[in-house]
């Protein structure tokens, strides 16, 4: 009986039960009309051999299988395909044996082919890379669901994913070779390899029960012959797709020509004379990767030289011709948006990034992604380029971030020779080329990158000897307030790039603010070097003193060079350190749509908390709050906005008003938000330019700042510990 219903119908349609003496001792997953996808030692155990035999079975060896939920009695045979055997190997290079019980390792696929042809209603499974955000599950053996694991992507060890066991069954011999279902993406993201059961009693806060799965890009990588997987069906942009394709590919003999050498790259079978529009574009969504592969093909497509004209989409001269290759670009992306390279440019790209040492994934990611609301963890460069892959490009950001990243690392690299840094700018070059990137936009985003990693001279040094150029640093202040608001305990941390968040100062007796400002003074003429921009003061306070006018603090007159006020000199911001899982992800929705967000702004009519938090809830995409009422009210509507994970909320301490909100509108509403600090310094030194005016809107001007490019900890850290943004 089929079961072809369901969240899980594709799983239970693919899935594949590897069975030895009428057992069964593992799985796999349909790949193809008769190709089966499982883990080597699965193939090993149904033959009876060795976990980590390595030797390619012979002809003559057969393995049962069962497709359990299309027909759950019947037993079909299947052979290895010799040229899609992996055996499971220590390293990624060689074929140096497995140590029992050491994870991860290498390899561990085969490919089974089947002797007849599979029951009717089964169907190959979809494919898609992993999510981290997404739980995912598991089946054992038998195919029954019943004994169900659900699994949670933890991190990327390539070439494995390690995931927490979240509940369900427990996780025993059985399930390798298995497919990982993401329920939410339909689609299997990865085998499973392992598992690493904690020690029994588990203590209490001991981590989960780990589970590892053979990530898709692995398989890819270790199965180059493999044909291409098939992908969740697209709901989203096929409409797009189908009019772009009707005004570049003109006629039907270019359709036909295009639906034939697409089917042969992705290895499907073409339709031949029933091809038209409908039937390409369902071949090019259907498969992984086939989005980006028909856009190669169309490239080269040329139209014919003279219009035709009854055609209403015909348009004269080259430029029409580029807007409609835009025009189906954009719609590519609606419709696969982590799919940009096609198989071959991802497989020359895994080639060369194999040669790169130099170069850190994660710092690689903060460079190209500096306000992503989360960055993915990943361990690889490889790994971060799958990462990058599934970015668009920003608003005036004309090269993708996945160039962008590989640009990068040619830079890097090019300090340890000419390989593979000059094979990485041909293959950027040779992809922009393919994919209607501006050449010219490539080279000055090169020539910039080249201009901030090249050494500069310090003007203080003898002789003047290269210095790294300097980015703005931060000075970070930790106010623990006493009881009365008057007096504090404070850590004075410096933070700068390409060097260590560390400690500069601890004051565990009471003190008042003129001193906090005096020993920040002091750290910021011995720890920091304010070169080229001044460094941003960041006062971190307990949710309930958010209303502490730090920014207005000051040092006494000396004899020496005067007061100091920061918040004149500085740029100075409040920030918390009180953020909770429900605050955190609220940040990070705000953080997302903060490139089309609007401002809102709370102001005598939300004074009531419940108001206030619902006109939070309806405007979960503002990023950016005034709040504008009388200042006793001020404190409150602050937790309101750190609760709602708000990052940034200016307010004025005294003043409030329609004439006071109108101006700070102004202010923010056609500027960047990582320039509003500066802004908000900047008005607070006019009011301070200005004495005999007392109405100047920056004085007593507030700025609670916990943008994107300040990244929040997670979770509120404890007392005396100030996560590193």
């Amino acid at each position: 009986m089929i079961e072809g219903s369901g969240p899980d119908a594709p799983l239970q349609l693919s899935f594949v039960s590897v069975r030895h003496g009428g057992q069964a001792v593992g799985a796999g997953v349909l790949v193809a009309e008769r190709l089966v996808l499982t883990c080597a030692h699965v193939v090993n155990s149904a033959l009876g051999r060795g976990r980590f035999t390595q030797d390619t079975p012979g002809h003559d060896d057969t393995v049962t299988l069962r497709l359990p939920h299309v027909a759950a009695g019947r037993d079909l045979t299947a052979r290895v395909v010799r040229e899609m055997w992996v055996p499971p190997r220590a390293k990624a290079t060689g074929r140096d044996p497995v140590e029992p019980g050491r994870v991860p390792y290498h390899g561990d696929l085969a490919v089974l082919e089947l002797t007849t042809a599979p029951p009717d209603g089964a169907e190959p499974a979809p494919f898609l890379q992993h999510s981290y955000a997404n739980e995912t599950i598991a089946l054992w053996a038998s195919g029954n669901p019943l004994p169900t694991v659900r699994a949670v992507p933890r991190v990327s060890a390539p070439p494995w994913i390690a995931l927490d066991v979240l509940g369900g069954a427990q996780v025993t011999e059985g399930f390798s070779g298995g497919p990982l279902w993401d329920r939410e993406r339909q689609a299997v993201v990865g085998l499973v390899a392992a598992v690493h059961r904690a020690p029994e009693p588990a203590a209490p806060g001991d981590r989960p029960t780990t589970m590892y799965a053979i990530s898709v890009p692995a398989v890819e990588a270790e199965l180059p012959g493999l044909p291409p997987s098939a992908v969740p069906t697209a709901r989203r942009g096929v409409q797009q797709l189908l009019t772009a394709l009707e005004r570049v590919l003109k006629g039907r003999e270019a359709v036909l020509a295009c639906e034939q050498r697409l089917a042969a790259r992705l290895g499907r079978p073409s339709v031949g004379p029933a091809a038209d529009l409908e039937r390409l574009v369902g071949l090019a969504v259907g498969v992984r990767r086939g989005i980006p592969e028909l856009l190669d093909l169309v490239r080269d497509y040329e139209p014919p030289a003279l219009a035709d004209p009854y055609d209403p989409h015909a348009r004269p001269g080259l430029y029409g011709a580029r807007e409609d290759r835009e025009r189906l670009r954009r719609a590519a992306r609606t419709v696969r948006p982590g799919e940009y390279l096609t198989t071959r440019q991802r497989r020359d790209l895994s080639g060369l990034l194999a040669h790169c040492t130099r170069t850190d994934p994660r710092t690689l990611l903060e460079r190209v992604l500096p306000h992503a609301p989360e960055l993915p963890a990943v361990t690889g460069l490889a790994d971060a380029m799958d990462a990058l892959e599934g970015f668009s490009s920003t608003t005036g950001a004309p090269v993708p971030p996945l160039l962008q990243g590989v640009v990068r690392i040619s830079v890097e690299e090019r300090a340890a020779g000419a390989y593979p840094a000059e094979d990485l700018d041909a293959w950027v070059e040779r992809v922009a080329a393919r994919s209607g990137v501006d050449e010219a936009a490539v080279s000055q985003f090169r020539a910039d990158v080249e201009a901030a990693a090249a050494p500069v001279r310090a003007p203080g040094r003898p002789g003047g000897g290269p210095e790294a150029p300097a980015a703005a640093p931060r000075v970070q202040v930790e106010l623990l307030p006493t009881p009365t608001g008057r007096r504090f305990t404070y850590q004075i941390w410096t933070f700068a790039d390409r060097q260590s968040h560390r400690l500069a100062l601890v004051r565990d007796a009471e003190a008042g603010s003129e001193q906090v400002v005096d020993d920040i003074r002091r750290v910021l003429r011995t720890e920091v070097r304010e070169d080229p921009e001044t460094a941003l003061v960041e006062y971190f306070l307990p949710s309930a003193w958010l209303g502490l006018d730090v920014d207005s603090w000051e040092s006494p007159d000396s004899d020496e060079d005067g007061p100091f006020a920061p918040g004149i000199t500085r740029r100075v911001v409040v920030r918390t350190t009180e953020r909770s899982r429900e605050s955190y992800a609220g940040w990070k929705q705000r953080t997302a749509a903060l490139p089309h967000a609007k401002r809102l702004v709370l102001d005598h009519r939300h004074t009531d908390r419940k108001v206030a938090r619902a006109q939070l809830e309806v405007h979960r995409d503002a990023g950016t709050v005034i709040v504008c009422c009388e200042p006793h009210h001020h404190g409150m509507l602050l937790r309101q906005c750190v609760q709602a994970g708000v990052h940034t909320v200016l307010w004025h301490r005294a003043e409030h008003g329609e004439h006071i909100a109108q101006d700070l509108l102004a202010l923010v509403d056609n500027t960047d938000h990582a320039e509003v600090p500066e802004v908000v310094r900047l008005e607070r030194a006019k009011a301070m330019a200005e004495p005999e005016s007392d109405t100047h809107h920056g004085r007593r001007l507030s700025l609670l700042y916990d943008a994107p490019d300040h990244r929040p900890p997670q979770l509120a850290p404890d007392a005396w510990v100030l996560t590193q943004p």
